[in-house]
């Protein structure tokens, strides 16, 4: 009995030390020690919170060999937190600083943390129109203009959408505005600008997050195609320093352009992308500031599931 009590206050000792320095696989595997838990039950327990990770990624995440990344693995990241008796944000925490020292020139206005934050918020903002992600339809083209003001604020953005339903009785579209670092959303306008009108609003303050309905006046049948063109006018943030377009789903054609105000141009542009939130940025390439109409853009003839960005710097 003495021996059995030594042995767990020594695994509670290595998880407050892997707790408090990491990394996050070490933690993990001390967390899951110390509650005396074997892989099969901590599935077990993750499928109770509506979440499905396989034992395997689960062996893999707490040897090391893979981080969680996708939004359902980071999900599970938060339920295991609970279901461990982690203090909240503890494991999450860990993942930012590994992201952090993957990639320590990435701009802080978009953190890890802060993309895993929006998006269990931006989940439970759907859930409230009782809207799923994609809402039946997909995207055929997405041509996004942003608009940096006087200010190097995010000042609007405007998008023209393509899309074709593939079930019967699609009526409208929820679009998503992830404004920057200490924005008002509720203080954001939402335009329908050509062929839908705006239906009910939600957003949440400390995350920045918006989610609109446009509603398009007409109920599309499986195959049907339909345009329409949004915006939102925000300018309630401080000086940006990038755009990013986060895809849940592959398919059709993406363009961004962003366009900057003849008194507020930055001194170099480049365009990147991320496999994950979690994921290290790749494929960075310089783009070149267009004097005349001040703007630099991007295309991707067809997106794949993650993250497509531009950024720039400021003198």
């Amino acid at each position: 009995m003495r021996y059995g009590t030594q042995h767990a206050d020594v695994a509670i000792a290595e998880l407050e030390t892997a707790l408090a320095g990491g990394p996050f696989h070490v933690a993990l595997r001390a967390a899951i020690a110390a509650r005396g838990l074997p892989l099969q039950r901590v599935q077990h327990h993750l499928s109770r919170y509506g979440v499905k990770v396989g034992v395997t990624s689960l062996s893999y995440w707490q040897q090391g060999a893979r981080r969680p990344q996708r939004p359902e693995s980071l999900r599970a990241v938060r339920a295991l937190e609970e279901i461990l008796q982690l203090p909240d944000e503890s494991l999450i925490r860990l993942l930012a600083k590994a992201d952090q020292r993957c990639d320590p020139q990435r701009p802080t206005g978009r953190s890890y943390r802060s993309l895993v934050e929006a998006s269990g918020v931006l989940e439970r903002l759907l859930a409230e129109l009782e809207s799923p992600l994609d809402g039946g339809l997909h995207t055929l083209g997405h041509h996004e203009l942003v608009r940096i003001g006087t200010h190097r604020e995010l000042l609007a953005r405007e998008s023209h959408h393509i899309v074709r339903a593939y079930k019967d009785g699609v009526d409208r579209y929820v679009a998503v505005h992830h404004g920057d670092p200490g924005c008002a959303p509720e203080r954001t306008a939402v335009r329908a600008l050509e062929n839908c009108r705006t239906g009910r609003v939600r957003w949440h303050h400390d995350t920045g997050v918006l989610v609109a309905e446009l509603l398009f006046d007409t109920r599309l049948r499986a195959g049907d195609t339909f345009l329409f063109r949004y915006g939102f006018e925000d300018g309630t943030a401080g000086a940006s320093s990038e755009y990013v377009r986060g895809f849940g789903f592959a398919g059709g054609q993406y363009a961004l352009q962003v366009r900057f105000a003849e008194d507020a141009l930055p001194v170099r542009c480049h365009r990147f992308t991320q496999h994950s939130a979690a994921a290290p940025r790749s494929g960075r390439q310089e783009l070149s500031l267009s004097g005349r109409h001040r703007s630099v853009h991007l295309v991707e003839p067809r997106v794949r599931s993650g993250i497509v960005g531009i950024g720039w710097d400021w003198e």
